[in-house]
């Protein structure tokens, strides 16, 4: 298969670079060709040149096993949605459809993230990807509408892969975050009343190339729809400072708990996160690690990056 990567600078972009590049050198990968373009090479807001750069992509792609796009271009600001939602929905919405509606015309497969902002986060149990949806503010409303936009103009190749709490090498992120107030304040105060699964970018790049593989072999087994992945597990964003200092070689005691009231913020956060599995597992797709692990892992790899 031959896979087009959007967004490619992001956070998850360059991580689905770095392995794809891996993949193209293992026997018997699927991989056979893949290019990454950033928002400049490639604005998905901009209809004519999706049209353009997919078609361009798909000529290769037919002695390649087929194109597949994985769309992880994304206005991820979540605050700044609430301040202006029509631009979140021009990228979160408008332009997973211009994907959509390209790929449908040269018969690409489409891969588009999504996020566990599209529930209303008051749940008490992990959510199916059947479960209703209800987003609680700007941000999960666009990305819910390009959900709805993929599957309305594509509903026989795609895939939306919603996933939460993302952290990686690129970009700011959570563990950086935590790391730089660590060794700035020696003492951080993180909410304990929202819970989630911490995911690193890396396994949920790997899971999505599992999942273009298997979709562009039109494995019966993976039928075109919604799955959902993140890291196994869950925890809080106290409990998950607590570990990133852990790893950092602090004590974890200089995490104190504290409310989501004693830091207000323009938009709502979900109280409640996690999502379940059961689909991907019921794909047989490789089951994603715990949580705790991957976050050892990704400091065994990237811990300069993560430690700002």
């Amino acid at each position: 298969m031959r896979v087009l990567v959007t967004g490619a600078a992001g956070q998850l972009g360059a991580d689905l670079c770095r392995l794809l590049d891996d993949r193209m050198t293992e026997p018997d990968s699927p991989v056979r060709a893949w290019a990454g373009l950033t928002r400049a090479e490639l604005d998905i807001t901009d209809p004519a040149r999706v049209r353009a750069v997919l078609r361009d992509q798909a000529r290769p792609a037919k002695v390649q096993g087929g194109l597949v796009v994985v769309n992880t271009a994304a206005w991820t600001d979540v605050d700044g949605a609430e301040a202006d939602e029509a631009g979140a929905y021009a990228v979160n919405a408008t332009g997973p459809g211009h994907l959509a509606a390209a790929c449908a015309e040269v018969d690409a497969t489409l891969v588009h993230v999504s996020t566990d902002y599209v529930f209303d986060g008051k749940a008490a149990k992990p959510y199916e990807i059947d479960d209703e949806t209800g987003p609680a503010g700007a941000y999960g409303r666009t990305k819910l509408a390009g959900e709805q936009a993929v599957r309305a103009l594509l509903p026989a190749s795609s895939y939306i892969v919603r996933t939460a709490w993302v952290y990686g090498e690129t970009g700011r992120n959570f563990v950086k975050t935590m790391a730089r107030l660590a060794r700035e304040r020696g003492a951080v105060s993180v909410v304990d009343d929202q819970t989630g699964s911490p995911t690193w970018s890396a396994d949920l790049a790997a899971a999505l190339i599992d999942l273009a593989a298997a979709a562009s072999a039109r494995s019966a087994r993976v039928p075109p729809g919604v799955y959902h992945y993140t890291n196994a597990g869950e925890t809080t964003w106290y409990g998950f400072a607590r570990q990133i200092m852990i790893e950092l070689g602090l004590d974890p005691a200089i995490v104190s708990p504290t409310t989501t009231d004693a830091f207000p913020r323009p938009a709502a956060r979900p109280a409640y996160s996690v999502l379940s599995a059961r689909s991907w597992l019921d794909a047989r797709l490789p089951a994603p690690r715990p949580w705790e692990d991957a976050l050892q892992a990704a400091f065994v790899a990237a811990g300069a990056a993560l430690c700002g």
